[in-house]
This record gives structure tokens, sequence and C-alpha cells, in this order.
């Protein structure tokens, strides 16, 4: 992602399983797309099966590989990766954890699941500006469709306002204008939200997720 704050919202879509959906997504003006590395999501994609098509996607889109709880040496594998620009920790990950892996001096995102207020007072402790924000499902690592509480994203936003926020947690193309209106972020991440068949992402759905972000 570009390290300054643009002049409009930016849209990352993850959660995607094929080329065809992802090349869709970059003609449409995703500015990043998202991978699920993760075995125990829906979206799953076994990453050694697919570095093929990933690498070949078009270089000025963000490639974010998501990963939850996975073992440091691993992490640090995959941000290596030529497909992969960013990795984005879902998971449990702590702030020793995220102070081991920002030593390398890769770039990433450390998503929040919001609880409750009390998380508002880790979002500095992760050893990056790169914050994701997204509901708080008990058992669940993101992309389940949950709606995020809008007034604790925006709190935080305007606490920290040196951290680049990215908002996801149940957005659709029908609230996604309301809710980068309340919270104000640098960024609108998006999975269940433009999909209408598990594991495919919805071009129409997509086009209207990003002309209402962009309004």
């Amino acid at each position: 992602m570009n390290t300054t704050f643009p002049s409009r919202v930016r849209v990352k879509i993850c959660g995607f399983t094929s080329e065809e959906d992802a090349l869709r997504a970059i003609e449409l003006g995703a500015d990043a797309l998202g991978f699920n590395f993760f075995p125990g999501s829906k979206r799953y994609l076994p990453w050694e099966e697919h570095l093929g098509w990933i690498g070949r996607l078009p270089p000025l889109v963000t490639k974010v590989a998501l990963l939850v709880n996975a073992p440091l040496e691993q992490a640090l594998r995959i941000a290596d990766l030529p497909a992969i620009d960013l990795v984005q920790f879902h998971g449990d990950e702590d702030a020793a954890y995220c102070e081991r892996f920002a030593r390398s001096g890769r770039e990433f995102i450390k998503a929040i699941r919001l609880a409750g207020a009390a998380d508002l007072e880790t979002a500095e402790s992760f050893s990056t500006s790169n914050i994701l924000l997204d509901a708080h499902v008990p058992g669940a690592f993101g992309g389940t469709g949950s709606r995020i509480n809008l007034e604790l994203a925006g709190e935080l936003v305007r606490r920290y306002p040196r951290l680049r926020v990215f908002l996801a947690g149940g957005l659709t193309p029908e609230n996604v204008e309301a809710a980068k209106k309340a919270v104000r972020p640098y960024a609108l991440d998006v999975a269940s939200g433009v999909e209408r068949d598990p594991r495919r992402k919805c071009p129409e759905l997509m086009g209207a997720f990003l002309r209402a972000a962009w309004r």
C-alpha cells in the first residue's frame, strides 16, 4: 500500500480463490487483493499451488497474504515470496510477535477484532501503522459478514490519526458509503459482501461496492 494518505478511500477485496475473479476486481479498480492462506478459512487458498497466477497479476495492485497464528518462520517465508507484497496478521498475534516480524523490515497489516473499548488501547502496540478493524466473532478470524461497531471504529480513527486504518466487518454495497462517512478510514476491506456464491466474487457486487465506496 502507498505510505501516504490518498485523496480517496482505497479498497481491498479479500478472499480470492480464482485468477478470473482477481483480474475482474483489478479491472473494476480495486487497490489491493487479499488471499487467505489460513487452512481454517472457507476461502482457504493453498499458497504453494496458486503462486503462479497470483504472481502474474498486474503489479500496480497490492497483493496481500492473510495469515492466522502462523509460525514466525513461515510468515517471514511467505512475506519474501515475489508474488506477495505484504502480509496481514488476522489471528491472535501479540505485540511481541509483531515486533519480531517488524525487525525484518517487511511491511504488514495487523487486524484487531473489536470486542469493546479495551481493544482501542492496543492499537499502537503492534509495530505497524497499518491496522485493520474487523468485527469480533468468538471463535472466528474474519470473513464472517458480521457488522463491526462503527462507533468504536470511528473512535479509534480519531484517537490515533497516524494509523492507516482499514475498515472491515460486514461491509456491503448498501452500507459502505455510510460506514465510510462514520469512520473515515484509510481503506475499506470487503470479502463476503461481494459474494453471491461461496468462494467466488460477484463482478456486479464488486462494481457496486467500489462505486459506493468512492461516491
